[in-house]
């Protein structure tokens, strides 16, 4: 009998391998091959006029970059993106890529040059009655993380509510149990300012 369960453990976890090492390599080519038709893309934009197509040619770059680790390359194509939402104009386009510059930067431990995207971001959704919901408070999350961070606890207990109050509008339960938890988090830690 327990030669039979020994034979079924070994069975299962050399199957378990194989099964990620199959997963491994299936993501690993699905990310050459997102990263090479994106690559062509941006090409493709930066040869053309529609720089629209370019901006989001760049953020899909950017992304695919950030998901591979690759925070350098991601933060380089973000701010190029930056640059041609300057020049075309589009204030929610422009707020949500200067948002992510944030987030890379904010991830990287670099809060002093965070601050200041976030802060150009949410000043443009808070000026657009085109701004969705979720858009506000997908910016306004990683500004409360970053006063979180300075330890700035009641500024970021004022943004998790606000974050908490849009994520409910629009029913995303999740960012509602996240907001939840950093305010009670907050509740128990004094305020450095």
């Amino acid at each position: 009998m327990s030669e039979v369960a020994a034979n079924l453990v070994r069975q299962a976890l050399r199957d378990r391998g194989g099964t990620f090492a199959r997963q491994e390599n299936e993501l690993r080519q699905l990310y050459a091959r997102l990263h090479k038709d994106l690559v062509e893309a941006v090409r493709l934009a930066r040869a053309s006029t529609d720089k629209p197509v370019l901006v989001k040619a760049l953020k899909a770059l950017g992304q695919i970059e950030r998901d591979a680790g690759h925070a350098q390359e991601s933060l380089a194509l973000y701010e190029e993106a930056v640059a041609v939402c300057r020049i075309i104009g589009d204030p929610l386009a422009l707020a949500h890529t200067v948002r992510h510059v944030g987030d890379l930067y904010l991830s990287a431990g670099r809060p002093a040059l965070a601050g200041p995207c976030f802060d150009e971001a949410l000043a443009l959704y808070r000026t657009d009655v085109a701004t969705a919901p979720l858009d506000l408070a997908n910016a306004i999350r990683p500004y409360a993380l970053l006063k979180e961070e300075l330890g700035l606890a009641a500024e970021a207990s004022a943004l998790w509510q606000e974050t908490r109050s849009l994520y409910a509008q629009v029913g995303i339960d999740v960012g509602v149990e996240e907001c939840d938890a950093r305010l009670a988090a907050l509740v128990a830690q004094p305020d450095d300012a």
